[in-house]
């Protein structure tokens, strides 16, 4: 059993940055693919941002260029940096690990509210 606790939410002006962190306890992330979601009020959850055991990233339209998504397997932490926000960002972000044999497990989640 996997647990996800992300932090790093808050509230920040547009424009600003912050930086989110999943830490992982229970078992080695080593293998899984990671990922970020995130779901704002009335909408659906979305992808933000992924990334292989191996390093491939990918990410979502809406934030490719200002959100980078990285891993650090020997502290078994998913982080995502996001500058440049935008009030359309503002949303509840989860970390997701998906074993190889396709079993999900979440994180609670973390606030993200940016201001205009």
């Amino acid at each position: 059993q996997v647990q996800l606790v992300e932090s790093g939410g808050g509230l920040v002006q547009d424009g600003g940055s912050l930086r989110l962190s999943c830490a992982a306890s229970g078992r080695s992330l080593g293998t899984y693919a990671m990922a970020w979601f995130r779901q704002a009020s009335g909408k659906e959850r979305e992808l933000v941002a992924s990334i292989t055991g191996g390093g491939t990233t990918t990410y979502g339209d809406s934030v490719k260029g200002r959100f980078t998504i990285s891993r650090d397997n020997a502290k078994d932490t998913l982080y995502l940096q996001m500058n440049s926000l935008k009030p359309e960002d503002t949303a509840v972000y989860y970390c997701n690990g998906r074993t190889m044999l396709g079993i999900d497990y979440w994180g609670k989640g973390t606030l993200v509210t940016v201001s205009s």
